[in-house]
């Protein structure tokens, strides 16, 4: 018995949920399940280890976050456009026009806007490894399969007082064989019938030490890299960086 106990309390350990996450209010089921897809992704040792993901999301926009520091890169693709931030204190740089923004109405203006770009943007990217973060229940909602025909248990997302959009809600389906996700949708509110979208989440390939997926059906995020080391300068240069010349995380 005494045995049993610990098992159970290391694996716990193993992925602790973020300081308000609803444990209270999950299904026991649900956070198994959210336990098993953060061990599939690489687990939580080796996500917490990654430091620099980059990405472009829908061809629009190219994003750098150090998860260590917060430090994120924005950098528009559809015009010249750049925000330089920090997510944890809202503080950065922004260029724009040709030059640097410095009028204190235009800096929280695009900051705020570079914020909620990478919160979005990064929810596309890693919600995987997010599924037991501050603010979040989870439910267990049984059985279905995906729109490609995957056997999978699904899972609800709501949220509470987090976010720009908290009355959003999350449908995931995580496959059965393997857990991993591999399907989603989105609701705008939580007590809405029909989703907004429903989109695949598949391709998935090791970056690192992790994996993360870019398909999502006729929106996908592409040129995904992890690495380990950057310089300083591409989070206070507006230079755009060219990171193929580094090199990723093994």
């Amino acid at each position: 018995m005494l045995g049993t106990s610990l098992s159970f309390a290391q694996k716990k350990s193993a992925n602790p949920a973020a300081q308000g996450f609803d444990e209270a209010g999950s299904d026991a089921k649900a956070i198994q399940i959210a336990d098993e897809v953060m061990i599939n992704m690489g687990g939580r040792k080796n996500w917490d280890k990654t430091r620099y993901i980059a990405w472009n999301f829908f061809g629009a926009r190219k994003l750098l976050w150090d998860k260590w520091t917060g430090n994120v890169r924005v950098d528009n693709l559809n015009n010249d456009q750049t925000v330089l931030l920090n997510i944890n204190d809202g503080k950065g740089r922004v260029f724009k026009y040709g030059q640097e923004l410095t009028h204190p109405d235009s800096l929280t203006k695009f900051l705020r806007q570079g914020k909620g770009a990478w919160i979005n943007d990064s929810y596309w990217l890693t919600m995987p490894f997010k599924l037991k973060d501050s603010g979040v229940t989870l439910k267990y909602l049984g059985e279905d399969k995906t729109q490609d025909g995957v056997e999978a248990d699904v899972l609800q997302l709501t949220f509470k007082g987090v976010g720009n959009t908290p009355d959003n809600k999350y449908k995931v389906w995580v496959k059965k064989t393997v857990p991993l996700v591999w399907q989603w949708a989105y609701f705008p509110k939580y007590d809405a019938e029909k989703p907004g979208f429903i989109r695949p989440w598949t391709d998935y390939k090791k970056h690192g030490k992790i994996l993360l997926s870019g398909e999502r059906g006729d929106r996908d995020l592409t040129d995904i890299m992890v690495f380990d080391t950057l310089p300083e300068s591409i989070f206070t240069d507006f230079k755009r960086p060219d990171l193929s010349q580094f090199t990723t995380a093994k």
